[in-house]
């Protein structure tokens, strides 16, 4: 056995540790590199990681992360959601599971105007599980459905999940956002379709509200309070998304256009304030240090992996076991899919493209429509037990009664949706590549 092979086998096993043990993915990814680095060619090492890391802060695509961000914290604090959710749960309060529909329909909407889990997750939480639990919606679908429809904010765009996955693919950004918007939507559609059918199947599940609730707010109002509130989402949707697709600007220009957009929305709704402001920067600053650190780490892990020849290791093993393209692209989404299991999404993709996509490139697939494939099935990732983000932001709101392996039981029925809208993505590609192709500049 090689010595290069040797020190990609203790690296693996190092990373698999390191991740075990719960120390975070940036100094795990970048502390193995350092360490194999230094013991197989010294100091000079260092100069080579150096060099990425410039390399990687030099992206100019990866300023669209803390713009994003900053959009979507300025945006939970000028809670343009309440007023959506409240008209929506009125006008749709009279069918069953309407409730329901109505968290996955702001979701759906908030998705297009955030890009960050946490805080879609966070805000229809906070709107909607009291009042699904209050409405004596069943615990499994009131915490399924709210943790379902806020993770769609890392694959309907904008989303810095899609703004870091072109960055390290090298495909386009702007052609990641067109991509995933149709799944993202189906998705959502199916979400919706899952709570009408469980709730016909089983009425105890979503009861509609009586007719003497319902009666409280004149139609017409419900459908005043609806439009009214979906105005300013839609306007920032145009401004962000309408720019990037008729060629006007680029995702990283657009991220600004958002950032700007969401700060005149916060003063609109009068939530405007300097304290606000502080607040919405320094969360921002957080997230984007997290960020950039884990692409640290992992830039040095790459380099690691690919001086050691990783890349025809893989290659080789894919050989020696006699897997065909098809066989190579299953694989990576069943990796990606038990990853997702321990680890979050920026460390899968770190781990998950250095390896297979190198492979599928010379299978002739088309990227941008495997990195949207990998980008729907990330959705799971926040929603598999026993570590999927979502589970645990749910679990800090719901009240004490409602146990975790509730919230586990009611994510699952989700999760087999995730898997059968990405098998329908897969059946027909268009899906996915029929947008850029007709927006192409």
């Amino acid at each position: 056995m090689s010595l290069e092979i040797l020190f990609l086998i203790f690296m693996f096993i190092g990373l698999m540790v390191g991740l075990a043990t719960g120390h975070p993915l940036a100094f795990v990814l970048g502390g193995l590199a350092v360490i194999f680095g230094l013991i197989g060619w010294g100091p000079q090492t260092l100069n080579v990681f150096v060099n990425g890391v410039f390399g990687a802060m030099n992206n100019y695509t990866l300023v669209a992360i803390p713009l994003f961000t900053l959009m979507a914290n300025l945006l939970a604090r000028s809670y343009i959601a309440e007023g959506l959710f409240e008209s929506l749960r009125y006008l749709l309060g009279r069918v069953r599971g309407g409730i329901a529909l109505a968290v996955i329909l702001v979701s759906t909407i908030f998705a297009a105007t955030t890009g960050v889990v946490g805080a879609s997750v966070v805000t229809m939480g906070l709107l909607g599980i009291h009042v699904l639990l209050k409405y004596s919606y069943d615990q499994r679908l009131s915490t399924g459905v709210v943790a379902a429809g806020g993770t769609l904010g890392i694959l309907i765009p904008p989303s810095i999940m899609l703004v870091i996955m072109g960055a390290q693919s090298q495909v386009s950004v702007g052609d990641l956002f067109k991509a995933s918007l149709i799944p993202g939507l189906l998705l959502a559609f199916a979400y919706c379709l899952y709570v009408l059918f469980i709730c016909w199947r089983k009425p105890e599940y979503g009861p509609a509200l009586s007719a003497e609730e319902a009666a409280a707010v004149p139609i017409k109002q419900r459908i005043k309070g609806s439009l009214v509130n979906m105005i300013p989402p839609i306007i920032l949707v145009v401004a962000v998304l309408g720019s990037v697709f008729s060629g006007v600007a680029t995702p990283t220009e657009a991220s600004g256009v958002g950032a700007f957009v969401a700060l005149l929305m916060t003063m609109v709704y009068r939530k405007f304030s300097f304290n606000m402001l502080s607040e919405a920067v320094y969360d921002t600053a957080k997230t984007t240090a997290m960020v950039l650190i884990i692409l640290v780490g992992a830039n040095a892990f790459a380099s690691m992996f690919l001086a050691l020849s990783g890349d025809q290791l893989i290659q080789g093993l894919v050989e020696a076991f006699g897997l065909n393209a098809w066989g190579v692209f299953i694989l990576m989404l069943m990796v990606t899919f038990v990853l997702g299991m321990f680890i979050d999404w920026i460390g899968i993709v770190m781990i998950v493209f250095p390896i297979f996509l190198p492979l599928l490139h010379a299978y002739d697939f088309n990227m941008l429509w495997v990195v949207t494939c990998i980008a729907l099935m990330l959705q799971t990732s926040f929603l598999t037990p026993p570590f999927g983000y979502s589970l645990f932001y749910i679990k800090g709101i719901v009240p004490p009664s409602v146990k975790l392996s509730t919230i586990y039981k009611g994510v699952l029925p989700f999760v087999v949706i995730i898997l059968l809208v990405l098998a329908v993505a897969i059946i027909f590609p268009e899906l996915i590549l029929w947008l850029p192709d007709v927006l192409k500049n």
